[in-house]
């Protein structure tokens, strides 16, 4: 019983040191590719525990700095590959609400997420190039113009459900368009 007590407590000091020497690199590696701080934070802590639970098992660990790196990159997979799983929805709502362009773009938050916006923009333009003009006329007026639904139809003379099934299509092809680049980016 006490050989097993010593045991615990000095696999508790290891544990304790590897922790706190291995803190600050693991802290910057995730925060390096996920800009979000309380999310990074959540990832470490994931880690450690995972780390925790790993140790106590009788099969050592080796190379435990590169074990802890291979963990935290599966985690940050793991939440990307979560956050992925809805992120280019068609659902328009209420027309006029915030554009579908808006909800599919990330934030302007962190260099990581403004390099990726630029990169999804320019995708759009280049698969806007590919529509039929009419779809690319409403596409734009709503999401690029701001104007609504109602007043593009009495500009135009042309029916407010014939625009929104203009734009739904749009949003179809583009959606397919952006699929490969978003998926790139594990947004």
């Amino acid at each position: 019983m006490e050989s097993t007590i010593a045991t615990m407590a000095e696999q508790d000091l290891q544990i304790s040191a590897t922790i706190e020497l291995e803190t600050g690199r693991l802290k910057r590696f995730i925060r390096s590719r996920v800009p979000d701080a309380n999310e990074a934070e959540d990832i470490l802590q994931d880690v450690f525990f995972e780390f925790i639970e790993a140790y106590r098992l009788p099969v050592a660990i080796e190379q435990v700095g590169a074990w802890l790196f291979r963990v935290a990159r599966n985690r940050i997979t793991d939440r990307f590959r979560k956050k992925r799983e809805v992120a280019l929805s068609l659902d328009m709502g209420d027309a006029d609400d915030e554009s579908w362009l808006e909800q599919v773009l990330p934030s302007d938050d962190g260099p990581e997420a403004a390099y990726a916006r630029q990169v999804l923009l320019q995708q759009v333009y280049a698969a806007l190039e590919q529509l039929p003009s009419a779809q690319r006329e409403v596409f734009i007026a709503h999401e690029l113009e701001g104007h609504s639904f109602k007043q593009m139809a009495q500009d135009s003379g042309v029916g407010v459900n014939t625009l929104l099934a203009r734009k739904r299509y749009a949003v179809q092809f583009l959606r397919t368009q952006l699929q490969t680049v978003y998926d790139e980016f594990n947004l």
